[in-house]
């Protein structure tokens, strides 16, 4: 858009030299007549200040306040006591600011500066910001998630509910396209949308920067390259020296190096940090007495929304701590790895607002080509749990929402169900009573949950204690293993740090401390809630009201089992390991040590008792009966079990009842021993043999009763029989026997017994039983049995040869033939001389198939 001459400045506010002076009459324009806008402005052109105070005298303004929304807590106080001073008032006045845990407004305030959070509450509770005439989204290039959220809530709300509301969206760097169109009402492709959003860019004002690059050595860490570097700025360069960190931790490490390794006179070394008190981020920020320079160590919260004079030198270390879900807590953590490329130049322009600078870069040119143009939304890396409760909150599903970036759907899915499992979701996907107080409260879904249902038991003190602990780092520090996993240590030393502790962190508790009060303040704010103490034993029953999932159960030494069935071990020795129960709220990846190589480390929880994990776990226990075939009675139970998930939290045995469920898993148990836990008969068996042979010998018309067919059709033959039974007597019961008569039908079975007869009847009338277990059926009978036999014995109506085993009187194996006529022609003759000569009181003819067969001996008279 074509910039216009500017206007006379607005009333209190003299003229400035800054480079955004020459767009605010576009930017005004813009507003006026489209309502909405977007400022391109480099960091230093001044538009975190200069613009909100030029549009204060706007006519559109109509007397309502402007709010501005900035990412970082120090930013807006910045802002707010900045812009308070180019008008001359003081903060509280004219320009005020609220955050999370300050307030400086009046009636008197026109232009609030204020947080993400802040403003996403105010849309929430009453969406058509009464008293807001216009709403600034500065520094959006940063794509926190409460920002995004905020502009889309905004957008979706002023259609209807504040139509005259005027949106300024300010950025550094960011392809404006994609945000003018959402501004302009484009979902992606939208028919309705209206037109994008005018776009008015500044040009800024950037004098030279000479960028050197500086990796570390091999074995030189980024502190003491930082620190090393700051000594050679000082010695070569002109002006104050800005130093880039991913963090306090670094900050504080490059501080005691420069510390040690002394520096020149007139140098004073400055921190500038979120969680530093605020009179030491006013220090930093301060102009440099004359004759004397500074070096300040920041995060990246120097890289555009603030201004620290007198900076002509930048040392940056080229990362970045970024919120990432965090899988082990559950909750949204800051990880550190490297800065984008946008990041990098926004950094190094801080060096050249007043004049040619210099840029120091902590890594290779080589590598700087392969980083990340810009940084990735916090939309797709975050947990989504309090994204998703907030638009739960506002009835509405995020594909309706003017965003920027949609949430990636596997995050929001997972999201969802975890904010179902605290009870901030009912089933349909509303929030409940529950998730509109935990959406109140500025911490995690997990921890509001926690808050909220502490107030019931009267433990609000402790679980804001809790909540502290979670949020920000641990108060105990030590090598991975020493550091004792269990919370309500901590609590104590939140409750009275005279205690004391061999590992405590005095810095991290303070903070947590004070973290601590603040939530208490604000649990307590609400009406009818009671005032508490802390009570390090209630850590267990609360925290479990904000990991419900992370329930575990001990299964000896020192490992337990997680409600979703994973394992999890505690460090050897520590005092956690004899407790029945537990509450995760850290886990670790699988560890190295004892308990078990391939368990989670557990590395912080709380004790549960009984008690305490049925009233966390509420209705989620369930009663559940399953039968089991105990083997130590070697019969079927019917097991009652109360289950929270994987766990079982108390069983009984009893014996089971009649019914389809009993039916199926005696079948079941049949299966698993292969039938052999039923009662097979030598009848049974007998009858399998030869419908067997049947099978192979005239085809598959015979029925199959092998074991695999069987197995495969126990729902059929079996399971009726087993109607009524309740344990292992009834498949003892079962007559297999006449389950296979019944598999083979009435027919077939006599059709069987006239082709495949059980025994084969000798010429004395006596049958001897035929075996058709082998390859050939066989029988085994007395030569003698057998005299005045002139055909071989047959089966199959005389068409199967049988396998005779001949037997000599005293049972002995005399000779097999499979033709018995051969054998009387044959060898008879051999054989018999030498039965004649082992059983002389036997008459051995000459020629058997004439002789008959010996009669039956009569068995004597009992009297």
């Amino acid at each position: 858009m074509p910039v216009a001459p500017p206007r006379p400045p607005a009333s209190g506010l003299p003229p400035t030299d800054l480079p955004v002076e020459a767009c605010i009459d576009a930017v005004r324009d813009a507003l006026a007549r489209d309502r909405h806008a977007v400022l391109l402005a480099p960091p230093g052109a001044g538009k975190t200040t200069i613009v909100p105070l030029r549009l204060h005298d706007a006519p559109w303004r109509a007397g309502r306040r402007i709010v501005v929304l900035e990412p970082r807590r120090l930013a807006a106080r910045a802002a707010a006591r900045r812009m308070a001073s180019l008008v001359g008032d003081e903060v509280g006045g004219i320009v005020g600011f609220r955050t999370r845990d300050e307030r400086r407004v009046s009636r008197a305030t026109r232009i609030e500066v204020v947080t993400e959070g802040i403003l996403t509450r105010r849309v929430q509770h009453d969406p058509s910001l009464p008293g807001v005439g216009l709403v600034v989204f500065d520094e959006v290039h940063e794509r926190n998630l409460q920002g995004d959220l905020a502009l889309a809530l905004v957008l979706d709300a002023r259609p209807v509910l504040c139509p005259e509301l005027r949106i300024l969206a300010m950025s550094a760097t960011l392809d404006a396209g994609p945000l003018a169109a959402r501004l302009g009402g484009d979902r992606g492709g939208d028919v309705d949308a209206g037109a994008p959003a005018p776009v008015v860019t500044s040009e800024g004002r950037q004098h030279t920067v000479d960028v050197r690059w500086r990796p570390p050595g091999p074995r030189e860490r980024v502190a003491e390259a930082a620190a090393a570097t700051v000594r050679l700025a000082l010695r070569h360069d002109e002006g104050d020296v800005l130093v880039f960190l991913a963090g306090a931790a670094d900050i504080r490490r490059v501080a005691a190096g420069l510390a040690r390794g002394g520096l020149p006179a007139g140098v004073d070394v400055r921190s500038l940090y979120g969680a530093l008190p605020a009179e030491e981020q006013d220090l930093a920020l301060a102009p440099s007495l004359p004759g004397r320079r500074r070096v300040v160590l920041a995060t990246d919260i120097a890289e555009t929304s603030l201004t620290v004079e007198g900076v002509r030198v930048v040392v940056d270390a080229g990362e970045v701590r970024t919120p990432r879900r965090d899988a082990g807590s559950g909750l949204t953590r800051l990880r550190t790895g490297p800065s984008s490329r946008a990041s990098a130049a926004q950094r190094a322009g801080r060096a050249g607002r007043t004049g040619p600078g210099v840029a120091y870069r902590l890594w290779s040119e080589a590598e700087h080509t392969r980083r990340a143009a810009f940084a990735v939304p916090e939309i797709a890396t975050v947990d989504l749990a309090g994204f998703a409760l907030e638009v739960a909150r506002w009835g509405s599903d995020p594909a309706a929402l003017l965003l920027l970036d949609q949430p990636p759907p596997a995050a929001l899915a997972e999201a969802r169900a975890l904010l179902a499992g605290l009870g901030a979701l009912g089933p349909d996907g509303r929030i409940t009573a529950t998730g509109a107080a935990m959406v109140e409260l500025p911490v995690h879904p997990r921890l509001a949950r926690m808050i909220v249902g502490a107030v019931d038991q009267g433990g609000a003190s402790t679980a804001a204690a809790l909540a502290a602990l979670l949020e920000e780092r641990d108060v105990l520090r030590g090598a991975p293993g020493e550091v004792p996993t269990d919370l309500a240590d901590r609590v104590r030393l939140i409750a009275d740090p005279r205690l004391g502790h061999a590992l405590i962190d005095g810095r991290a508790l303070s903070v947590v401390r004070r973290r601590a009060g603040e939530l208490e303040r604000r649990a307590r704010s609400h009406p009818g809630n009671p005032a508490s103490v802390i009570d390090p034993a209630l850590s267990g029953a609360l925290l479990a009201l904000a990991y419900p999932d992370r329930i575990a159960q001990a299964r000896g030494g020192g490992r337990f089992r997680l409600r979703d069935g994973l394992g999890a071990s505690l460090p050897t020795g520590d005092a956690l390991t004899a407790e029945p129960y537990l509450v995760v709220a850290e886990l670790g990846g699988p560890g190295r040590g004892e308990t078990g190589p391939n368990d989670l480390r557990i590395q912080l929880a709380a004790a549960l008792d009984l008690s305490e994990v049925e009233a966390a776990a509420g209705d989620a226990i369930e009663i559940r009966t399953t039968l089991v075939w105990d083997a130590e009675r070697d019969d079927l139970r019917a097991r009652t079990e109360r289950r929270l998930g994987a766990l079982v939290l108390s069983s009984s045995d009893n014996r089971a009842t009649r019914g389809p469920a009993t039916t199926a898993a005696l079948v079941d148990r049949a299966r698993a021993t292969k039938l052999a836990v039923l009662r097979w008969t030598s009848a049974a068996a007998t009858l399998r043999a030869r419908v067997g042979f049947a099978r192979r010998a005239f085809g598959d018309t015979w029925p199959d009763l092998g074991d695999d067919a069987l197995l495969a059709d126990l729902d059929t033959w079996l399971a009726p029989r087993l109607a009524d039974g309740t344990g292992r007597a009834a498949l003892e019961r079962v007559d297999v026997h006449q389950a296979l008569r019944d598999r083979v039908g009435h027919h077939r079975v006599v059709e069987l017994d006239q082709l495949i007869p059980t025994t084969f009847t000798l010429p004395g009338g006596r049958g001897v039983p035929v075996d058709y277990e082998g390859e050939s059926p066989s029988i085994a009978v007395r030569v003698q049995d057998l005299f005045g036999v002139r055909e071989h014995p047959a089966v199959g109506a005389g068409r199967i040869p049988l396998v005779v085993h001949l037997l000599s009187p005293a049972g002995r194996p005399v000779q097999i033939t499979a033709d018995l006529p051969g054998f009387w022609t044959g060898s008879w003759r051999d054989v018999r001389k030498e039965l004649a000569g082992r059983y002389p009181k036997h008459e051995w003819p000459l020629d058997p198939t004439t002789a008959p067969p010996p009669r039956p001996r009569s068995r004597p008279s009992r009297g």
